[in-house]
């Protein structure tokens, strides 16, 4: 078994799309990336290559590419899960956390989960999301970006 942690930040930005583990989420903004900028996915895509010790998500799919340009995130995570088992690994379990104000994320977790699980080929229980805010501090807290964190276990 092996241990990985990953993080990432997007700021938000309008007249973008917002997706969040897989789900789009119907609000006034999205957030700004080179892909389709899901936070929580590109968190958990970090966590599983941390595992492995494959570098990270910028590494495999740089931004400078532009067939990376506008990726669907999940397209990226079945990706780095093809890289896994050709590694010799599968997934165990993610345990992950996104930060923002808005918009409310916990209405919408079974979805997420169910989303990420089928990708990462795992039982639904195996795929933890937890929502949280800053309580109005920092950037987050602002309303300038998101934030996800993801421990993932591999086998």
């Amino acid at each position: 078994m092996r241990v990985g942690f990953g993080y990432d930040v997007h700021k938000t930005a309008a007249n973008r799309e917002l997706w969040l583990g897989g789900v789009r989420f119907d609000a006034d903004f999205g957030l700004q990336g080179h892909s389709d900028a899901d936070v929580l996915i590109h968190a958990i895509c970090d966590a599983l290559l941390g595992a492995a010790c494959l570098r990270d998500i910028g590494y495999h799919f740089p931004d400078t590419d532009p067939q990376y340009k506008g990726i669907d995130s999940k397209h990226l995570l079945a990706e780095v899960v093809s890289l896994l088992h050709k590694h010799g690994y599968t997934v165990g379990n993610i345990d992950s956390t996104v930060c923002c104000e808005q918009p409310k994320i916990n209405p919408r977790i079974p979805e997420m989960q169910a989303c990420l699980a089928e990708i990462m080929q795992v039982p639904k229980d195996c795929v933890s999301i937890k929502a949280t805010t800053t309580e109005h501090l920092g950037f987050t807290g602002r309303g300038e970006g998101i934030a996800a964190q993801a421990v993932a276990l591999i086998n």
